[in-house]
C-alpha cells in the first residue's frame, strides 16, 4: 500500500476505516477517541444543543451556481 493514498473517507470508511494504522486521519480518530473518553454524554449533548441553535439563528446562506 502506498504512503499517501487518497480515499473519501466519508463514503468508504462509512462502517468502519479501511486503512487501519494507514489511515491519514489516524490522529482524527485518536482525537475522537480521547474526545469521547473524557466527555460525558450529558455534556456531548449540551454542546451539540447549543450547536443546533446557534445554527437555526443564523441567516441563510444562499449559494449561486457559477455561470459557465
Amino acid at each position: 500500500m502506498e504512503e499517501n493514498i487518497k480515499i473519501n473517507c466519508q463514503e468508504a470508511c462509512v462502517n468502519g476505516c479501511v486503512l487501519g494504522d494507514k489511515c491519514p486521519n489516524i490522529k482524527y480518530r485518536e482525537a475522537a477517541s480521547q474526545f469521547i473518553q473524557d466527555t460525558s454524554l450529558d455534556k456531548m449533548l449540551e454542546m451539540a444543543e447549543a450547536a443546533r441553535l446557534k445554527k437555526m439563528t443564523e441567516p441563510p446562506k444562499w449559494v449561486f451556481p457559477e455561470d459557465n
